[in-house]
């Protein structure tokens, strides 16, 4: 690109050494996990990671993939980037598509980007407020990561315990994270962080209080970032439908989608430190809220992007389903696949629009238009549910009746399962199997963690739009161009 100033950005491979290096603390179904780098279950998270060195090595994907950093003039994976203008934040939409079109699954990084560009512009106005040094520290903290091309997992979601208390009210303190001793050279912190996507393929997390704050939670505004080996982290992989598949022996058709994944984890801190130099937010209970709101606008612009390029596999599967079912030129397939369409270009339309109408922080990165962000997201709760929908109707029952590849390769049940199954004379049974086995992962199955459940709760849970859509909506406004034309005083 011109102007750009080159430096090495890691390969893929180069990504998946660097994960080797780290002495994560990892459990899965029970046991610790010593190689989180090559566990069957586990690895096709990692690889959705990779894609994103991966594409950012192509010369056909430079210009969504990397960008020119702000801070040391230098090349970087735009996944590292403080957006500078609306076409930044166009771009970022547009690259979330593509990763999501190649992976078809969750890439994970989209948190800690989003965690950067609303961190970065509220520790600035801390620092003007309480005259802080918390920006100069993230300032020097992303650098870091920028020039050592790092992952970072962005940690918001606290367990939260009960919802009708105050963290600070709480029976158990612990349930949300707080500072539990400051030292003068940093503060040791206790606590967990719910859902975090991609955890365990980070060098590092950034920590970030996950509701506006009272006076009296002090010690619950926090934020941070230090390696994700540190002392006193213990990572707890969640669950997912399907996920031991990938542990059966010879296990390829009824993965699904055997290369790519995603991964969420219960992680805890157990009296963590956490040095000065690392500290971007320390009690100042006024400016959570701002870092939280910051911070879900991103999120909810992203969900624009990322979403639709699953989407787009979604579709495409559902078409090659209907394809080999010989019913692809049935009128009302067609109509639903024009739906599934229609919707999935209404959610990267509006990632899109809050992104075209961004707008400049103090701190001088760009933020996205919060009401068009929230009704982003509001979209992304309902439509996916719509698309999977129509995607079963498409599929057929036989998506979730199938026998298993085990069958199809039996020498006894084999020549049932290659007689009856059968759908279009010229398509072969087993890419029949994999077509409706990947549908099944995307609507049913371990991609479904990423696609629906994600949709609905990921980045706020569906209320927590509808609020923000009725503080950005200006109803007074709109009540007053009413009142102008039908020629009615105001009060």
């Amino acid at each position: 690109m011109k102007g750009m100033i080159l430096m090495s950005l890691m390969t893929g491979e180069e990504y998946v050494e660097s994960l080797r290096k780290l002495k994560l603390n990892v459990y899965l179904l029970g046991e610790k996990i010593d190689n989180p780098v090559d566990n069957p279950i586990l690895r096709p998270s990692l690889n959705s990671v990779k894609m994103t060195y991966d594409l950012a090595q192509m010369p056909e994907y430079e210009d969504l993939m990397t960008v020119k950093s702000s801070l040391t003039g230098k090349k970087i994976n735009r996944f590292a980037n403080l957006h500078q203008s609306t076409e930044d934040l166009v771009k970022k939409v547009k690259m979330q598509r593509l990763c999501g079109q190649k992976t078809a699954a969750c890439f994970q990084r989209c948190v800690g980007m989003d965690a950067f560009n609303a961190t970065f512009s509220t520790t600035y106005e801390i620092d003007k407020e309480h005259n802080t040094n918390y920006h100069e520290n993230f300032k020097n903290f992303l650098k870091y990561v920028q020039e050592n091309d790092l992952v970072v997992d962005g940690a918001m979601t606290d367990p939260k315990g009960d919802r009708g208390l105050s963290p600070s009210k709480q029976v158990d303190p612990d349930l949300y994270l707080r500072v539990v001793e400051r030292r003068p050279d940093g503060i040791v912190v206790r606590g967990a962080k719910a859902h975090q996507t991609g955890i365990c393929n980070s060098h590092e997390v950034l920590v970030m209080p996950t509701i506006a704050m009272r006076p009296e939670d002090k010690d619950y505004a926090v934020a941070f970032a230090i390696p994700t080996d540190t002392k006193g982290i213990t990572m707890i992989v969640g669950r997912q439908s399907c996920d031991t598949r990938k542990i059966e022996e010879d296990a390829d058709i009824d993965v699904g989608n055997k290369e790519f994944g995603g991964v969420e984890a219960l992680t805890v801190f157990d009296d963590v430190f956490v040095p000065n130099d690392r500290i971007f937010l320390n009690g100042e209970t006024e400016f959570a809220g701002m870092l939280v709101e910051r911070f879900a606008g991103y999120h909810r612009q992203s969900y624009g992007g990322c979403k639709v390029g699953v989407g787009d596999v979604l579709i495409g599967a559902a078409a090659v389903a209907a394809e080999y079912n010989g019913a692809a030129k049935a009128s009302h397939i067609k109509d639903k696949l024009i739906e599934m369409m229609h919707l999935n270009e209404t959610l990267y339309a509006c990632g899109i629009a809050c992104s075209a109408e961004g707008y400049p922080t103090k701190a001088g990165n760009y933020q996205i238009d919060l009401l068009l962000a929230n009704v982003c997201k509001q979209n992304v709760t309902r439509f996916p549910y719509e698309i999977v929908r129509l995607a079963e109707d498409i599929a057929g029952g036989l998506m979730v009746t199938m026998p298993s590849e085990k069958d199809f390769h039996s020498p006894v049940t084999g020549k049932y399962v290659s007689k009856y199954l059968v759908g279009v004379a010229s398509v072969p049974v087993e890419d029949r199997m994999k077509i409706l086995r990947l549908l099944e992962n995307l609507c049913l199955g371990t991609a479904a963690v990423g696609y629906r459940t994600e949709s609905m709760h990921g980045a706020g849970s569906p209320q927590a739009q509808r609020i923000m859509i009725s503080r950005q909506g200006n109803l007074r406004q709109k009540k007053a161009l009413a009142k102008a034309i039908a020629r009615i005083k105001e009060d």
